[in-house]
């Protein structure tokens, strides 16, 4: 019998699409700045470098290791060293326009919208964020992605961030709902599916990246429709 009322998802990467409007937001900036005519390199040359750069420092940050002003200051300023751009005013440039320019753009991911429509009526759904609080209500506010959730918990609220077992006991209070009428999906296995399962929620794990990795009692999905197999 399923128990569960309330659907918590984490939101970059799992419902608003952030590899893909990133993207776009770069591009335009890349292009705004000439960048490829002043230095010779191509958007699809330092793309790869930025997404390098990014997708470790937010795992440094997820592990505390860092800080996310750390993160702002470092991850366009390495993305350009690695390609041989010695700029740190245009990494800082980029820095800045880039976390206005970013909710310009506001593609969800596949299969998103459909899904949220399927668990609405009989669901209460929450979000639970990482993200910079700011950026992430503008994410949410400007896409197709507003008016579905009942609470939407920010780490930055808290200064600390999943799989801390605090932030989810904040989402808890704020929602109203119990661990074991709880499920929680997302993409990131150590914030998402390894600290929801910690925590004692159901957790499914959103394999976009194909990590293939695996625990007893937290399901995989690799497309959002297949939510609906265990709700």
């Amino acid at each position: 019998m399923n128990t569960i009322k309330h659907v918590f998802f984490d939101l970059d990467n799992t419902l608003w699409d952030f590899r893909k409007n990133a993207k776009f937001a770069l591009e335009k900036l890349y292009i705004k700045y000439d960048v490829e005519s002043r230095y010779g390199f191509t958007f699809d040359e330092f793309h790869p470098h930025y997404h390098e750069s990014n997708e470790g420092l937010w795992a440094l940050i997820r592990d505390k290791k860092i800080t996310k002003e750390e993160l702002r200051a470092r991850r366009f300023k390495e993305a350009f060293d690695n390609l041989g751009i010695n700029n740190d005013e245009l990494a800082k440039v980029f820095e800045d326009e880039y976390m206005e320019t970013i909710t310009n753009y506001n593609e969800v991911v596949d299969g998103a919208m459909e899904l949220l429509d399927y668990l609405k009526p009989n669901y209460k759904l929450h979000i639970i964020t990482n993200g910079f609080i700011e950026v992430s209500k503008r994410k949410i506010e400007s896409s197709d992605l507003n008016g579905y959730f009942d609470t939407v918990t920010y780490a930055d609220e808290i200064e600390i961030l999943k799989p801390d077992p605090r932030i989810y006991d904040l989402a808890m209070e704020k929602s109203g709902a119990k661990k074991n009428e709880s499920i929680y999906i997302g993409d990131d296995w150590i914030a998402d599916a390894v600290g929801a399962n910690a925590y004692g929620m159901s957790a499914i794990f959103f394999d976009r990246l194909d990590d293939n990795f695996e625990m007893e009692n937290v399901p995989t999905i690799k497309h959002l429709d297949e939510v609906r197999n265990y709700l």
